[in-house]
């Protein structure tokens, strides 16, 4: 009788084990980051349109009536805080504005206000905040501290400007692209929340300039850019475009679906170009850009927006969003250290 080698036996069993584990492994479907990313942030976080910005008048109110209900983030440098900041400001630079949230318990607070220079820094980090999962007491003081005392007044009123008003046009707009397919992330991690956060730390830590384009370097090649316009599809008609920019419109409400939802128009932007956008100022289209960008587009706001632009156009029509500065710069407190 021939003898069994138990030892052959097990041996190949184990190898067969192993084989199969690995090839399991193997066709395990590979991670889709940027659908997990997109999926976690409209069904859990409800990301939307509501309103981020606060004016400085309500700021200031709410710091005679009682300023312990509003914690107030400066993120402009240490410099530049030092000549004049909201009393009561706390100063935190960019990268390190997810670590200071930590330490704070939003509850205590009826809104949390992030301030910059030009309200478009602080509109782009509250994206990012509120994407992070801090709610709408987020929000960003609109105009910066350009409109809290004219001693910093500047950064809006030396970039109002009226030299691409001969170079808009008013044709209708053109149809979006065909939807296409969304970017490719590779942060390495496993879910909707784990990737979102990796995302938002590294735009973080990269600041604000990669978000941001200049009107002058627009206008060098109009051709390398998928070109949004993110106002009312009558003013794109009435005030004019940037030629062979795309309308998206604004939801009526801030509650309606938005036009950057998978469901709606968020598969029709550029996975090869950067995507620009550009509002009135700058601020929505930071807003925006924040949001596309942790999805992994390339996404940049225009800055200071039709008020870098079209300027005189949109006094002489009267149009919302319009610096103005005898209405919008205040003369609030501020003090030094």
């Amino acid at each position: 009788m021939k003898k069994i080698n138990y030892f052959l036996i097990l041996t190949m069993v184990f190898g067969f084990l192993f084989v199969t584990s690995c090839k399991k492994d193997n066709d395990d479907p590979k991670i889709n980051e940027s659908e997990l990313a997109v999926d976690y942030l409209e069904q859990d976080l409800k990301f939307n349109l509501g309103s981020f910005v606060v004016g400085a008048e309500a700021v200031y109110q709410q710091i005679l009536a009682d300023a312990s209900k509003q914690y107030i983030i400066d993120i402009r440098s240490q410099e530049v805080y030092n000549t004049g900041h909201i009393q009561g400001a706390v100063l935190v630079g960019l990268p390190n504005l997810i670590e200071h949230m930590k330490t704070i318990n939003v509850d205590n607070y009826e809104r949390i206000v992030v301030t910059c220079f030009t309200g478009q820094t602080s509109a782009y980090a509250v994206s990012l905040l509120r994407a992070a999962g801090y709610g709408n007491k987020i929000v960003s003081l609109k105009w910066g501290m350009s409109s809290w005392n004219s001693a910093f007044s500047s950064r809006w009123t030396d970039n109002l400007k009226n030299d691409k008003a001969a170079f808009f046009i008013k044709d209708a707009s053109p149809a979006k692209p065909a939807k296409g397919d969304l970017p490719v992330l590779n942060t390495g991690k496993k879910t909707g929340k784990e990737i979102v956060e990796a995302q938002i730390e590294k735009l973080l830590a990269a600041t604000y300039g990669p978000a941001t384009i200049t009107s002058t370097n627009l206008y060098a090649d109009l051709n390398t850019y998928q070109i949004i316009n993110f106002w009312p599809a009558n003013l794109y008609t009435n005030l004019g475009h940037i030629d062979g920019a795309i309308n998206y419109t604004p939801p009526p409400t801030a509650n309606d679906p938005h036009p950057f939802l998978l469901a709606q128009d968020l598969l029709t932007l550029s996975t090869t170009k950067p995507n620009v956008l550009y509002c009135f100022t700058g601020q929505t289209s930071s807003y925006l850009a924040g949001y596309l960008r942790i999805i992994g587009y390339d996404a940049r706001s225009i800055l200071y927006g039709g008020n870098g632009m079209i300027y005189d156009v949109m006094v002489a029509n009267n149009t919302a969003n319009t610096f103005i500065p005898a209405t919008e710069v205040k003369d609030y407190p501020f003090v030094t250290p």
